[in-house]
């Protein structure tokens, strides 16, 4: 059986309207799965407008009849109405836009919580237009983790060709940064990001730990994170048999990953990771919510509200998103 996909269209204000519609428009698309686009019809014909593409819709409610039997050529949609024509201002962080996304993810997150759909996939949000909106969480993250009751560690994790990262620390303050780093949050990140890659169908992953400090604490003289706190974490999940080697400095264990040697590194923070990510491949990254019980993916990157609705929104990352979830799909356990 295909994948089944429920796509949504982020943030009405920005460019995943556009996205949606030339990822609707890829040849071959619906052989790859069975899609169910979310969303109000305004909403997805604007992104259409803006991309220059047409698209077709078969009207569903997946809960009252099976949804599969869109016809070739079509995508099944279920229309919501989350947001009036008059509240979609293009380039502009909105409460409206952001209660729209929300309202938009819970009608998905349900679906995949009641096994109508397999994954989601979601073209990108806008925080600041999500927090004015009621988010009430640091990150969209834990907003699903509340709304699905899900008690386990959770992290974003991100994507490239191929390389991964996790993050033991993620949305906070830099300088709170050190206090939150333990060696329990270490080997929750570390077996997160093994599991997602086995789910990924990557069989026996290699993973790197990333030191905080500068040339990983120079034996101490820039900072003990890494004797104290790094390495004896690393040591023990190496007891455990997991496949994991650090600390190693940030500014060269990104090399290792470019040179195939290792699927993945966990990062201490969100820079830390998202900075080389993005200057290798920011139109092909992927971020993946870790310990979420089913797979949703995203475009690593933003709303872009720079060239929204210019019909300029480049559709890698989006893709993607899109390839990888339908992947993780036919390996998830």
């Amino acid at each position: 059986m295909k994948p089944r996909i429920a796509l949504i269209p982020g943030d009405p204000s920005g460019i995943g309207p556009e996205l949606l519609a030339k990822l609707l428009a890829e040849p071959g698309l619906s052989e790859e799965a069975d899609v169910m686009v979310i969303g109000d019809r305004h909403v997805l014909e604007l992104g259409q407008q803006q991309a220059g593409m047409k698209n077709t819709f078969k009207p569903i409610d997946p809960l009252k009849s099976e949804w599969l039997s869109a016809d070739s050529g079509s995508f099944a949609f279920h229309s919501t109405q989350t947001i009036s024509i008059d509240d979609v201002r293009i380039s502009e962080a909105t409460q409206s836009s952001g209660a729209s996304v929300l309202n938009t993810l819970n009608v998905a997150l349900d679906f995949a919580k009641d096994g109508i759909v397999d994954a989601v996939v979601f073209a990108p949000f806008n925080k600041q237009a999500m927090h004015s909106a009621g988010l009430g969480h640091d990150d969209e993250l834990h907003y699903m983790a509340t709304r699905l009751k899900v008690n386990n560690y959770i992290s974003e994790l991100n994507t490239f060709d191929g390389m991964w990262t996790s993050r033991v620390t993620s949305h906070i303050s830099l300088k709170n940064v050190a206090e939150r780093i333990n060696e329990h949050s270490i080997s929750e990140s570390v077996r997160l990001i093994h599991g997602v890659l086995c789910n990924s169908g990557i069989a026996s992953p290699k993973i790197s730990v990333a030191a905080l400090n500068p040339h990983a604490g120079d034996g101490g003289n820039f900072g003990r994170e890494e004797i104290d706190v790094i390495f004896p974490a690393v040591q023990s999940l190496q007891s455990e048999g997991l496949p994991v080697d650090g600390p190693w400095p940030s500014d060269t264990v990104f090399l290792k990953a470019i040179a195939k040697e290792i699927d993945a590194v966990v990062t201490m923070y969100h820079d830390q990771g998202q900075i080389a990510l993005k200057l290798l491949g920011f139109s092909r990254g992927v971020t993946v919510q870790g310990g979420i019980p089913f797979p949703v993916t995203t475009p690593a990157h933003g709303t872009a509200f720079d060239i929204a609705g210019q019909g300029k929104a480049n559709l890698g990352a989006t893709r993607a998103a899109f390839d990888l979830a339908c992947k993780m799909v036919s390996h998830w356990n």
